[in-house]
């Protein structure tokens, strides 16, 4: 289950402060952070009702190395700023952990291509030929995909497609290591948590990710 720290406390609509969100989202994560340049955040689910946002859970979180950057490229390791969406698939090399999206069990020779010249690029795939790059080999990124969301940066409907170099591969996983490290510009959890959460989130609810410094929420 997923922790709970001051479930369904009323909150500012903070993430608003960043952007619009669609008027159909009634789920939001907030990824903030105390400053720009660290891989130390805190990951936040809300929910909508009557016409304000509740807190759901308050969990600890790690983002990339050198923490959050308005102009994330492919091999630095920072984590993008922006509102995303959350992809059509999750993903995962254990089973189904009953999650409400579409779930792929990843098998040999599934693929995250992060190849910049590649017309594939930034998207899965099953080949029996590295991508090239720094593509990923999913099925043997354990224990950190054992489950996992899809970020939409740098990929529809964010962008009409994807932009060469500008990154790829942003997840929402678990920790590496016990107690937590840094990516390489994903968001990553302890285990119980991020299955809490990929199973709280509802494609009918239109989620949405903020990923974003406290300050550029006006927070802090």
């Amino acid at each position: 289950m997923m922790a709970e720290s001051r479930s369904h406390e009323p909150v500012s609509d903070r993430a608003y402060l960043l952007t619009a969100l669609p008027v159909d989202t009634t789920q939001v994560v907030i990824v903030t952070s105390d400053d720009w340049h660290t891989s130390h955040a805190t990951l936040e689910t809300l929910v909508r009702t009557g016409g304000r946002w509740e807190r759901v859970s308050e969990l600890p979180a790690r983002i990339g190395r050198d923490g959050f950057s308005d102009q994330h490229v492919e091999g630095v390791p920072t984590t993008p700023t922006g509102v995303f969406a959350f992809g059509p698939t999750m993903y995962g090399i254990s089973p189904d952990p009953g999650v409400r999206y579409p779930y792929h069990r990843v098998v040999p020779d599934d693929w995250w291509n992060a190849a910049p010249e590649s017309p594939a690029y930034n998207t899965f795939q099953h080949t029996d030929r590295n991508p090239g790059g720094e593509s990923e080999a999913l099925w043997r990124e354990a224990p950190a995909y054992t489950h996992l969301a899809v970020i939409t940066y740098n990929m529809p409907p964010t962008v009409p497609a994807p932009v060469p170099y500008a990154g790829s591969g942003i997840f929402l996983h678990e920790y590496s290591r016990p107690g937590g490290n840094v990516t390489a510009g994903c968001m990553s959890l302890a285990h119980e948590d991020l299955v809490g959460v990929l199973c709280w989130l509802d494609p009918a609810a239109s989620p949405r990710i903020v990923l974003a410094p406290r300050q550029r929420l006006g927070c802090g």
